[in-house]
């Protein structure tokens, strides 16, 4: 027993078209399960903020293994030049001890010399040196000797190497200004 409901008789024509509909509906609805859901701007703040927050540790490592890394350079460039500025001074420190022994043992001799000097021969002699020199000069002789040397020089070369003399026995002399500078306005 076969029943028939109904029949439908179609052209081929539109047998076609309706199988290119159902083609192309078929195919719209694969294409529309490709594209991504319509995304608000709510879910992208909130997806943005989660990706911030789960790389944020990682980020904050990494800039701080960078920033250790340029400390390092710099306290490697800073050890380096401390050395450097430690062997110079270290240069420095025993050029400096030559210098003075070889000062003490020339101020020695040279004081020696006018020791024996007659007054009259070693006052144009103190007279053309620098003043400073005269008076560290006359400062080391006998008192007596001092006196007669500075009694054979002009008198106003004897009065700046005897205001050298006394200002260096000053205690409240500033030792940053010479005696030839003139003293500040007060």
């Amino acid at each position: 027993m076969t029943e028939t409901l109904f029949t439908i008789s179609i052209s081929r024509r539109m047998a076609r078209r309706v199988l290119a509909a159902a083609a192309v509906l078929t195919l719209v609805g694969q294409v529309g399960a490709q594209q991504p859901a319509a995304v608000s701007e709510t879910s992208t703040s909130d997806e943005i903020q989660k990706f911030c927050t789960n790389i944020a540790d990682a980020a904050r490592d990494q800039r701080y293994l960078l920033q250790k890394q340029e400390l390092d350079k710099l306290q490697a460039d800073v050890d380096i030049r401390i050395k450097a500025l430690e062997e110079r001074t270290a240069e420095y420190q025993d050029w400096l001890k030559r210098r003075n022994d070889f000062l003490a043992r020339a101020q020695a001799g040279l004081v020696d010399i006018f020791k024996t000097m007659k007054p009259d021969a070693a006052a144009p002699q103190l007279a053309e040196m620098k003043l400073e020199i005269a008076a560290a000069i006359i400062m080391q002789l006998p008192a007596r000797q001092s006196a007669l040397f500075l009694s054979e020089m002009d008198p106003e070369k004897a009065g700046m190497i005897s205001t050298i003399i006394s200002s260096a026995t000053d205690p409240n002399t500033s030792k940053a200004r010479t005696p030839n500078t003139p003293k500040a306005p007060s």
